[in-house]
């Protein structure tokens, strides 16, 4: 197998240490530069220390930051690759795929992650959040999230999902999700129901932020956009755009993603972060495929050895 995928990581795993490694290089100085005009002038790389757990999980400030991560780390690693890339994004994280494909500059990609978090946040109308289940495929699942208003917001695999809702119907949701088998229920670290039905405002929203928004006219040729709704490789800018707004009140297929990558015969995994969730995953899905995140390695020097060793 040949190729390299880059994984854009989603909101979850932020928090004090997660720009640690990226901190001082000199390549990704203009995208922290450019987050502190949507952060009041404050440098991400000193909030994060600053600010308190329940902030950085804030869903605007939790976006932005994300991105930020992104941009910062493909900022380093972009001029050691070569070839056709497979890119694609976990929740937030496909808007920073796009800054990674090459559709709009750090600035923008930013300042999009918080008109996202905006739109969403002004759809919120009750008190929301998402819950991770194992241990029952989408079949089971499905009724207990209709006898309760919830939603299967992403798929990761046949029995590994997210659900999403009010936190008032989560609760009932759970406790029928319990019986049913399921073997795992893991209440994530969010305050909206992302990627469900709750949040069609917010994608009508947000894809009028992305009509205006300075977009490049086409897809680079060496880079293969996945849209995380199906997987499926983008070809058009404004295709790419109604799914990527559609994502926001539409299921994420995360497992389509990882079956793409596999299909495309990329023989490395390059999760870029916060956190190493992404890459997990593809080593469960695909265990011949060599995945790990900046997440994992100790100093930014051994991570750059890894991403320019040729696959074996």
């Amino acid at each position: 197998m040949t190729g390299t995928a880059i994984l854009c990581s989603g909101q979850g795993a932020q928090g004090a240490g997660m720009f640690a490694l990226l901190a001082d290089a000199p390549e990704a100085a203009s995208v922290f530069e450019a987050a502190k005009a949507l952060l009041d002038g404050a440098d991400p790389r000193e909030l994060v220390h600053a600010a308190s757990d329940e902030e950085l999980h804030a869903n605007r400030l939790g976006q932005i930051l994300c991105c930020t991560q992104t941009l910062a780390a493909w900022a380093v690693i972009r001029d050691r690759l070569s070839g056709t890339l497979v890119v694609a994004g976990y929740s937030v994280g496909e808007l920073g795929a796009w800054g990674v494909a090459g559709l709009a500059d750090p600035g923008e990609i930013l300042r999009l992650a918080a008109q996202r978090a905006a739109a969403m946040d002004a759809a919120t109308t009750e008190p929301s959040s998402l819950v991770a289940i194992r241990g029952l495929d989408r079949g089971k699942l499905e009724p207990i999230c209709v006898a309760h208003g919830t939603f299967v917001a992403i798929v990761n695999g046949s029995d590994q999902m997210v659900v999403g809702g009010t936190r008032t119907a989560l609760v009932g949701f759970v406790a029928d999700a319990g019986a049913a088998g399921a073997t795992r229920i893991t209440p994530l670290a969010v305050e909206v129901a992302s990627h469900t039905p709750l949040l069609a405002e917010a994608s009508a929203q947000f894809r009028n932020d992305l009509a205006s928004a300075r977009l490049a006219g086409r897809i680079p040729p060496d880079m293969r956009l996945l849209s995380g709704i199906d997987g499926a490789a983008l070809f058009d800018v404004e295709d790419g755009a109604d799914k990527l707004a559609r994502q926001i009140c539409q299921t994420v297929d995360w497992s389509a993603c990882m079956e793409t990558c596999t299909a495309s015969s990329v023989s490395k995994v390059v999760e870029l972060g916060p956190g190493n969730g992404l890459a997990r995953m593809m080593q469960d899905a695909a265990p011949g495929i060599d995945a790990h995140s900046l997440s994992e390695f100790r100093s930014l020097e051994g991570f750059l050895r890894w991403v320019e060793k040729p696959a074996s």
